[in-house]
């Protein structure tokens, strides 16, 4: 099967931006059991509480991790985009501690659990990857708790757009720096701690700026740099070069 037909090869590609994967390797995931799923923007992928039994790979849409307040308040800590595995983080325990959303209309590729599981136990370079993909999601989580808690309304949001970009573009999902952007104000307010008036303003202040143009839901960046330094964004914590430490080979 050619690579590109292949559903998990957005997962593969994934993995082997941050670590590198033997042929063998990837021909073992592309040999994992899988359900294709077509789910509706609102569908839970899980639901704090229940017992993870499998692992869903984001095919096409996006999704997103959330936590409820005891008075329903919702957090959005974490998007997932495209390649993404959304269960890696249950992969070890027995409950869920959170949910997961979709956040649009897309495709899942659903994988039992303890295939995975056996996989990452199995073979050490797909162990190392899965570490790795786990790592740099607690690396992304830091960077919103120091967004949400010492950042201005500006540089929150400005920060996340930039984000959204470099996480899209990497995996071929950008031109230039532009996108769909698939969160509604609301959506994007429970992303920053804010409140979707104050959104609504912070977004037409960027567009004043000159650094955001949204056509619609499409958001583009005419000085890259300028909106970088505004959204005190070091795409560093992304990890975005193969990370060789403590691989055993």
């Amino acid at each position: 099967m050619h690579p590109n037909r292949d559903p998990l090869h957005l997962l593969i590609r994934k993995l082997e931006l941050q670590s590198p994967l033997s042929e063998d390797d990837r021909a073992a995931i592309r040999d994992l059991p899988y359900t294709l799923k077509s789910v509706e923007p609102g569908t839970y992928a899980i639901r704090e509480g229940d017992p993870p039994t499998q692992c869903a790979v984001l095919l096409s849409g996006f999704a997103y991790r959330q936590k409820l307040a005891g008075d329903g308040g919702r957090q959005i800590v974490a998007l997932h985009i495209p390649g993404e595995a959304m269960d890696f983080q249950n992969l070890f325990l027995d409950v869920a501690d959170h949910s997961v959303q979709m956040l649009t209309r897309g495709e899942l590729a659903v994988i039992p659990r303890h295939a995975i599981q056996e996989l990452a136990r199995s073979r050490s370079g797909i162990g190392h990857a899965v570490l790795v993909s786990l790592l740099v999601e607690a690396s992304i989580f830091r960077e919103w708790v120091l967004n949400i808690g010492r950042r201005d309304a500006r540089t929150r949001l400005a920060h996340l757009l930039c984000e959204f970009a470099i996480r899209l573009e990497t995996q071929g999902l950008a031109d230039d720096y532009g996108y769909q952007l698939p969160m509604t104000q609301e959506q994007l307010a429970d992303a920053v701690g804010l409140t979707p008036v104050h959104v609504n303003r912070t977004l037409k202040l960027l567009e004043s700026e000159g650094l955001i143009v949204r056509d619609k839901r499409h958001v583009r960046f005419p000085d890259w740099r300028r909106m970088r330094e505004i959204g005190d964004f070091n795409q560093r914590y992304l990890h975005l070069e193969p990370q060789q430490a403590g691989r055993v080979l």
